[in-house]
């Protein structure tokens, strides 16, 4: 059935996102086919940033003066916004704009966060911790109905599962994952027959060993010990793999460093890493490159080895913004949230 006359989806995004964005236009054109004569899809129209979307001024006392231009046409539309939390700064100017569309009159709102940031702080293990997890997701839960309903928050690779009851009903959370991304490029590779699978802690085994049902697997666990951490591989044998460590996301990277080093012990032909939210603070991503690489113990004990020289890939997604800063030095390598995000699009929200 052609559904080339139905209303178009319109699709902003934060200046940060204006690349991801125009990279899933392609990709949701390519898929598509367009070039049959007939449509499957509804058409998404960019709202580009530069021409004809969002103003992101601000007045003299650095608080946001923000203007969606021809607001009008929103109404009866159907609205997506891709959005990135990388940055506490850049956080209330969105959820100001996040709040106003469902009020312009959308007909329905779907939000793309890819990363959730404070996802790691999502419980209490002594009194007088806070949740920021849980407060994040009560401002999320904030975004007014539309006339569809309820908004929908997309979320890439969320710290831990149980967080989509952070949320209250008046919001539809859906967590999606990036490990196909990394499947397909692990099949690509002309060593696929000797990889292996590696989680740094029993975190990440849960949340992710699911998704490798045709992979041999290793887990590790580890411990701190002062100001060193010890990593150990309590189950799976490393010897003559290539051996693929996994989690959600990287800060410092000394606990994929650490867990490395112990596969190399255990003998790894090779050991490369996969993240979905390559977070890097103080630019910790130097760690990883070549000549600009400090001593892999910065702080965490241990040896002299360059961290450069344990890692042979190093996959990572654009879920954030600042994967730019780096993405063209080995050992990185970007797998674009584009072709993930096109496709949960094209499987419920661009159908007629």
């Amino acid at each position: 059935m052609s559904v080339a006359g139905s209303r178009p989806v319109l699709l902003y995004c934060h200046p940060s996102m204006d690349r991801l964005a125009k990279a899933i236009i392609d990709d949701v054109t390519a898929k598509e086919g367009a070039d049959t004569g007939e449509r499957k899809y509804r058409r998404v129209e960019l709202k580009h940033n530069e021409k004809d979307a969002i103003s992101w001024s601000h007045f003299p006392d650095g608080w946001p003066n923000l203007f969606i231009d021809d607001v009008k046409q929103c109404a009866g539309k159907d609205v997506i916004f891709i959005g990135s939390f990388h940055s506490q700064d850049v956080v209330f100017d969105q959820l100001s704009i996040i709040y106003a569309f469902p009020r312009y009159l959308a007909h329905s709102f779907t939000l793309i966060l890819p990363f959730f940031p404070t996802g790691t702080m999502e419980r209490v293990d002594l009194e007088g911790q806070v949740a920021t997890a849980k407060t994040l997701a009560k401002l999320l839960s904030g975004i007014p109905l539309t006339a569809r309903g309820p908004a929908q928050v997309v979320i890439y690779d969320i710290h831990a599962l149980q967080e989509r009851f952070y949320f209250t009903d008046n919001v539809i959370p859906r967590l999606e994952s990036a490990i196909p991304l990394l499947i397909k490029r692990l099949e690509s590779l002309p060593d696929a027959d000797k990889v292996t699978i590696a989680f740094p802690d029993q975190g990440a085994y849960k949340r992710f060993n699911a998704q490798f049902p045709n992979f041999q697997t290793i887990t590790c666990s580890k411990l701190r010990d002062g100001d060193k951490r010890v990593v150990t591989i309590t189950d799976g044998e490393a010897k003559d793999r290539h051996v693929v460590v996994v989690d959600d996301l990287v800060m410092t990277g000394g606990t994929l460093i650490e867990c490395a080093k112990a596969l190399r012990a255990n003998g790894a032909l090779a050991i490369s890493a996969y993240v979905t939210h390559a977070v890097f603070p103080h630019e910790s991503w130097k760690r990883f490159i070549g000549q600009q690489s400090v001593d892999v113990t910065d702080g965490d004990g241990g040896g002299g080895d360059s961290g450069c020289r344990l890692f042979k890939y190093f996959w990572v997604t654009d879920s954030l913004p600042t994967v730019s800063d780096f993405i063209d030095k080995e050992p990185f390598e970007l797998l674009s949230l584009s072709s993930v995000i096109s496709n949960a699009l094209l499987s419920y929200d661009l159908q007629g």
